[in-house]
């Protein structure tokens, strides 16, 4: 199985590209076509949809950016596996305003399917 911590740095890395083109490409280098990522309040299919996930909360939260929280940890037998991570969602050097932990299902060393729970949100989110 890939390493957790280098699954989950590629991951956050994903959220924090602002860059629509760097961001296509790290996203469909990391999931599978048929991926999925799901948590309380948004849901999608596909790197493409995941990429526009990601453009909205960019949008929602202009000039934040994602920090892994802890240390991630994995486990199973390649081609599949499991990592699971907590992160925060904050300005450069401040206070985090979103916190949660993301759960992953990887095929082939890819994200198949990805399970956010949010630990902290802030009101009317």
């Amino acid at each position: 199985m890939a390493d957790a911590a280098t699954i989950a740095a590629r991951y956050l890395a994903s959220w924090n590209e602002t860059d629509p083109e760097r961001r296509r490409a790290l996203l469909a280098a990391l999931w599978t076509e048929t991926g999925t990522y799901a948590d309380p309040l948004m849901r999608g299919t596909g790197p493409e949809e995941i990429g526009r996930l990601v453009a909205a909360v960019q949008e929602r939260f202009p000039g934040h950016r994602f920090v892994l929280a802890g240390r991630p940890d994995g486990h199973g037998e390649p081609p599949r596996g499991f990592v699971r991570f907590s992160w925060a969602l904050g300005p450069e050097g401040g206070e985090s305003l979103v916190e949660g932990t993301d759960v992953a299902l990887l095929d082939g060393g890819r994200l198949a399917q990805v399970v956010g729970f949010l630990d902290k949100v802030p009101a009317g989110a």
